[in-house]
């Protein structure tokens, strides 16, 4: 790395802004893997990183929030039980597949009326800071269908190259994935431990 890495990384973070407030796609790391992110609220991006990654289009993506207003954006309902509940988990790397019903949405949740969610805290501070300003993203993982996902940024390139506007570099990132689980009338089922 060079000697004014952490200089210019900050401006890289900022260019991940602008291309993700322009239907962009960026590949950085999460809190958990590296992910190929995307606005959410934008179908051309959503749609590119389906094509990108080659993915099954019934397939459903990833949403990363920081607050409890960012499911209220996807018309998940949820009262103070489901709250104090959601906080035992969040923010954290456990992912929440919880209903979400909205037609205007069926791009995400693929006709499933269900998206996963996974709440990033301020410890992720580049990534929180981006939520943010942008909004809440897709954030698959960093692969193409049926391949084992990127741990380092070479590894990424050789996936999409050029088909990424933008790549955010911070080193291996060799972790599992976030646990899943799945909200359903009160209960919560693991899908993934």
């Amino acid at each position: 790395m060079q000697n004014n890495w952490k200089k210019v990384y900050p401006s890289v973070w900022n260019r991940a802004k602008e291309i993700l407030a322009n239907d962009g796609v960026v590949v950085l790391p999460t809190d958990t893997l590296y992910g190929i992110v995307g606005n959410a609220f934008s179908k051309k991006a959503v749609q590119k990183i389906y094509k990108i990654k080659g993915r099954n289009e019934n397939k459903p993506f990833i949403v990363l929030i920081t607050s409890f207003l960012d499911l209220e954006k996807f018309g998940v309902k949820r009262g103070e039980k489901e709250a104090k509940i959601f906080l035992k988990f969040w923010p954290g790397k456990v992912s929440i597949i919880l209903p979400c019903k909205l037609a205007k949405f069926e791009y995400i949740h693929r006709g499933t009326n269900s998206i996963a969610f996974r709440m990033i805290g301020k410890r992720s501070k580049n990534l929180y800071e981006l939520i943010n300003k942008v909004g809440p993203i897709v954030a698959p993982s960093c692969n193409t269908q049926g391949n084992k996902p990127a741990v380092t940024n070479k590894e990424a390139k050789k996936y999409f190259g050029d088909d990424v506007d933008l790549y955010i570099d911070s080193g291996k990132k060799d972790v599992p994935p976030s646990k899943l689980l799945k909200y359903e009338n009160g209960e919560f089922i693991v899908l993934r431990s």
